[in-house]
């Protein structure tokens, strides 16, 4: 048994599959199953209970994951003890971040990192979705919202504050709302992961804390972010969104404060992988320099403020 079993075996293990294994791990399938029906003979149990639909685990094969995994975390921890003054980290990683936050905070800032760790190499995911970490592969992901992977690690970062925002056409053509009854007169960009929800409407926080929804009527739904922009910037309607994915769009005139009194509350910004102990080196840098990116940004949960609008 080596270690490069473990990793395919684990690799099958968390993502229930041989064939999303082998794909992941650039390798035939039928090489990958070589290999964990050679780990189970050594090892002398059944690790994998194979039907035709899913491939799940024996108690047996919970066990000898939870442990293979600490022995590869601590291979990968030894490997590396003495690279940083040496050559550095090295290996892939995996993460997944949101649209607006990779385009306008963290790749612009991608060339001082890779060039701090240049045997690096990083597999960059922007998406709206919620991703599944442990099933596609990701070692973190950045994640904006609520959080319901409790099976997950989460660091939190802080608060993002929002804004409401419309295009100067729109405000022109439709005059500019003061209060939640002007807003009958109006129009919001609706956002929905799924297009087939209905219900758009006004979200403020009342002074008290309380969250409440004013219903709007929308001429559009959207399921992206840059979507989302893109239509409040084409006159479609109001849109409250991020401070820092429409600051520099208000700094040049292109989209237009409204309401600040009545803003959504602000959204917590969580960074999550699947294990806290054991953590690669590599996985360690890129959560501390993403935390380093980020948390400039964002309202602290305790003193209230930010260090960028």
């Amino acid at each position: 048994m080596d270690l490069d079993q473990l990793r395919i075996f684990a690799r099958v293990a968390e993502l229930g599959s041989f064939t999303q294994a082998a794909d992941q791990l650039g390798m035939a399938k039928g090489r990958v199953s070589q290999v964990v029906q050679r780990l189970e003979a050594q090892v002398g149990a059944r690790l994998l209970q194979r039907t035709t639909r899913r491939v799940r685990l024996t108690p047996d094969g919970e066990q000898f994951l939870e442990r293979g995994q600490e022995l590869i975390a601590d291979a990968d921890q030894l490997q590396a003890m003495f690279q940083p003054a040496a050559s550095g980290l090295r290996g892939r990683l995996r993460i997944d971040l949101p649209n607006s936050l990779a385009r306008d905070l963290v790749i612009p800032r991608l060339p001082e990192f890779l060039a701090a760790h240049p045997l690096l190499e990083l597999g960059i995911s922007t998406t709206d979705r919620r991703v599944d970490l442990v099933q596609e592969g990701f070692d973190c992901v950045l994640r904006v919202g609520p959080l319901v992977d409790a099976e997950l690690v989460a660091r939190p970062l802080g608060m993002m504050k929002m804004r409401n925002v419309a295009s100067p056409a729109y405000l022109r053509a439709n005059g500019t709302p003061k209060t939640l009854a002007d807003l009958a007169r109006h129009r919001i960009v609706h956002y929905a992961p799924k297009l087939g929800v209905q219900g758009a409407g006004w979200e403020y926080q009342e002074e008290g804390g309380a969250i409440r929804v004013h219903p709007m009527r929308s001429a559009i739904v959207v399921n992206g972010t840059d979507a989302y922009q893109a239509a409040c910037l084409a006159g479609l309607g109001l849109i409250q969104a991020p401070a820092h994915g429409t600051q520099r769009l208000v700094d040049a005139g292109l989209l237009v404060d409204v309401m600040p009194h009545l803003t959504a509350a602000p959204m917590p910004v969580s960074l999550l992988y699947p294990h806290r102990r054991q953590l690669a080196p590599r996985v360690k840098a890129v959560l501390n320099w993403l935390t380093q990116v980020v948390e400039p940004y964002l309202v602290d949960a305790t003193l209230g403020q930010t260090s960028h609008p």
